[in-house]
């Protein structure tokens, strides 16, 4: 079976044994049920840590909220400069929610994706989710004749994730998501 020599190095035995490297002990990360989780810390951009490193609390999975807790915990999330975890949110409401708002859900969470990449630096992936999330959230918003779905103001958050799609080509830079957090609600869409 499956082995590794004193140096750790794997054996080819007719047995592949899977570990993750740097979880204390070589076990992989699983949840309370048993599937693979990966339990590193995480920072405010949703990156992984050393497994010793301080990270943020990560957003809990599967929370079913109302659509406007759902809103009022992603903006708060994404004030703060954490994109990653305000996805999390929109990916629940997309699927706890009814099948008629999934595309709405998933094109803020896209939104949500693009802005997380071009803090990182992948002003490309970045800049094409934030159009992607967009062009979602504007084809839901004309299906389903609701231009401020739950108050989201569709119109002004797609014009602010177009806007930040160009910025970032345009200047090569990274941006500060919580300077740049998009305004779901208001006259102000973003920042």
């Amino acid at each position: 079976m499956g082995s590794t020599d004193s140096r750790g190095n794997s054996q080819n035995t007719g047995h592949t044994e899977s570990l993750s490297a740097g979880t204390p002990g070589g076990a992989r990360d699983r949840d309370s049920e048993g599937r693979a989780r990966n339990a590193r810390p995480r920072d405010g951009l949703g990156r992984p840590l050393p497994y010793d490193a301080p990270g943020v609390p990560r957003q809990p999975e599967g929370v079913v909220r109302t659509p406007e807790e759902t809103v009022d915990e992603a903006q708060r999330l994404l004030d703060e400069g954490k994109p990653f975890h305000a996805h999390e949110v929109f990916e629940d409401a997309w699927k706890s929610g009814p099948d008629t708002e999934r595309e709405l859900w998933r094109g803020l969470a896209q939104l949500a994706v693009g802005l997380t990449h071009t803090a990182r630096g992948n002003l490309t992936g970045g800049a094409r989710l934030l159009r992607r999330g967009a062009v979602a959230a504007e084809e839901w918003a004309s299906a389903s004749g609701e231009a401020t779905p739950h108050g989201i103001d569709i119109d002004s958050v797609a014009a602010w994730a177009r806007r930040l799609a160009e910025e970032v080509e345009r200047s090569g830079r990274p941006v500060d998501a919580g300077a740049r957090a998009p305004r779901l609600r208001g006259t102000e869409a973003g920042r």
